[in-house]
């Protein structure tokens, strides 16, 4: 059997991954790899009695998820906060951990979509059979009694190919075991995927896409979502130790995760989980964990810009919810504007309007070969990240692009990362 070549790293210092089916329902956030490995079941707990402490030392299979062609920068970040054996696969990064590692997860980590906490893995062809199955997993170890649920199921390659029976027979099961209600807008999600009749159980533990952070109650049309903001700025070598200038900032996500990350906040801080509701859950432990301060003092600020004052208005209001506004600047201006702060050269951090988002690719080209003018003539010394749907445009502008990054799926677009080295 001839083996896959390996193709050049679209990310530089990050690893190629092959191209493989996800086992979760395809979407811009990924999911995880079917993998064989110890699940979320340790025993202890029953019923939605208290925890154990058994309970939380159990170590099983965590998987976090993101958009397709963002899993090595997401592995990088995951290695530089300490996780465990952590390993890209497509649609993801998997780590092991006990259900502290889930919490801490959810709370740290900024590139993830949602964090997956795996619970079993069998094989299954025909309903009958998963029924059985289904009424051996020890569910109340996770559920509740008292807590709503919903599950979503996905079925490819398999005897087994409708996902609506599949949902209705995991949920009668989790139903007459645990004793649980059953509701379409319930807190908890159990996601079953049967992949060529392999069937993976997992619970998701955000709940909402980890890229609600809590801050945001104003945006400007066709939004970047904060995880792919915060992983376009790992890729750009962005580090929270130099300026940061976005001279078409909207509704602020770029400078307010720039700004988060240099302030060290931790970006679910602001928000709730799905794991709050789960038997597992020991609030005394995760009041601890979620307590530790690590703000400080930010070494340098970030700044945006934006030609609509509304816009302005909405990165300010945003940024002051977040509790970055001392630690970014936003002012009014057109891209022809656009001058680089005081202080020492940084990183400028753009998501221009593209023809396929909001409006018509030819007519947005003097945009950006303005935008590459000023950079060129005013940012020497500085870098530059610029996302677009739209390969024509970022090469009106001018600029010394690296090789791009791979395409990234976004809003029913696929969008690219162009990055420069330092401007001369």
């Amino acid at each position: 059997m001839r083996s896959a070549r390996r193709p050049p790293s679209r990310w530089p210092g990050w690893p190629w991954l092959p191209r493989r089916r996800c086992c979760c329902p395809a979407s811009d956030e990924g999911g995880p790899e079917v993998s064989k490995g110890p699940s979320a079941f340790g025993g202890g707990a029953r019923g939605g009695s208290a925890p154990s402490h058994r309970v939380l030392a159990v170590s099983f299979e965590i998987f976090l998820a993101c958009a397709p062609g963002l899993e090595p920068l997401l592995l990088e970040e995951v290695r530089g906060k300490g996780f465990r054996r952590p390993r890209a696969l497509p649609g993801g990064v998997a780590i092991e951990g006990g259900w502290p590692e889930v919490w801490r997860a959810n709370l740290w980590v900024r590139g993830a979509g949602r964090v997956l906490a795996r619970l079993e893995s069998f094989r299954v062809v025909h309903l009958a059979q998963l029924d059985a199955r289904a009424r051996k997993v020890p569910w109340a170890t996770v559920l509740r009694r008292d807590v709503p649920f919903r599950v979503e199921a996905v079925c490819a390659q398999s005897r087994l190919w409708h996902s609506g029976a599949v949902a209705q027979r995991i949920a009668t099961a989790i139903r007459e075991t645990v004793g649980a209600p059953e509701a379409a807008e319930a807190p908890v999600t159990v996601m079953a995927r049967i992949e060529r009749d392999l069937c993976t159980l997992s619970l998701d533990t955000s709940g909402e896409p980890l890229h609600k952070r809590g801050w945001k109650q104003a945006v400007n049309p066709a939004p970047l979502r904060e995880t792919m903001a915060s992983l376009f700025l790992l890729a750009c070598g962005y580090r929270g130790t130099e300026p940061v200038l976005d001279p078409m900032c909207g509704a602020g996500t770029f400078v307010i995760e720039a700004a988060e990350i240099a302030a060290r906040l931790n970006p679910g801080r602001l928000r709730g989980f799905a794991f709050e509701h789960l038997a597992s859950f020991e609030a005394e432990a995760w009041a601890r964990m979620r307590a530790v301060e690590s703000r400080r003092d930010a070494p340098a600020l970030c700044h945006g810009s934006d030609r609509d004052a509304g816009a302005v208005a909405m990165s300010e209001a945003n940024a002051a919810r977040a509790g970055v506004a001392a630690g970014t600047v936003f002012r009014q201006a057109v891209v022809s504007e656009a001058a680089p702060p005081s202080g020492p050269p940084g990183l400028v951090m753009v998501n221009p309007p593209y023809g396929t988002r909001l409006g018509d690719p030819g007519a947005l080209r003097p945009l950006y070969q303005a935008l590459g003018q000023v950079l060129r003539a005013r940012f020497a010394g500085w870098r530059v990240g610029l996302v677009t749907a739209e390969p024509r445009l970022a090469q009106a502008t001018g600029l010394p692009f690296l090789p791009p990054g791979p395409p990234v799926p976004h809003g029913g677009l696929r969008v690219t990362l162009w990055r420069t080295g330092t401007l001369g």
